[in-house]
């Protein structure tokens, strides 16, 4: 099971910091995303973070203001969320990646996911 949290209401320009508790699985073993589903839109790749930390990667549309972190001792992922704007509202969901040691950024690479927290950024 995976468990988003941290979600809120921001004005543009600030920041936030995502969640994501994770139990039943190996959690050391897979990759863990987010992504984010605006009203209307498809859900998107954000960032992902591989089973050892080595490996990170982020959407082009929030490269350089979005960091993803794991800690295996703890079992969480979490996202921290920088230089927000309109456009980054969505409900953001974190997954686990269906294939252990796998790199994966589509959204059926990944059959576990939390519930979703919303984040919503005035401007």
């Amino acid at each position: 099971q995976l468990q988003a949290s941290g979600g809120g209401l921001v004005q543009a320009g600030g920041s936030l910091r995502l969640a994501c508790a994770t139990s039943g699985f190996t959690f050391d073993d897979h990759t863990i995303g987010w992504f984010r589903q605006a009203p209307g839109k498809e859900r998107e790749f954000v960032a992902l973070v591989s089973w050892t930390s080595s490996s990170t990667y982020y959407a082009d549309s929030v490269k350089g203001r979005f960091a993803i972190t794991r800690d295996n001792s703890e079992n969480k992922v979490y996202l921290q969320l920088n230089s927000l704007t309109p456009e980054d509202t969505a409900v953001y969901y974190c997954a686990q990646a269906s294939s252990p040691q796998t790199i994966a950024i589509g959204v059926s690479q990944y059959n576990y996911w939390g519930q979703g927290t919303l984040v919503t950024v005035s401007s």
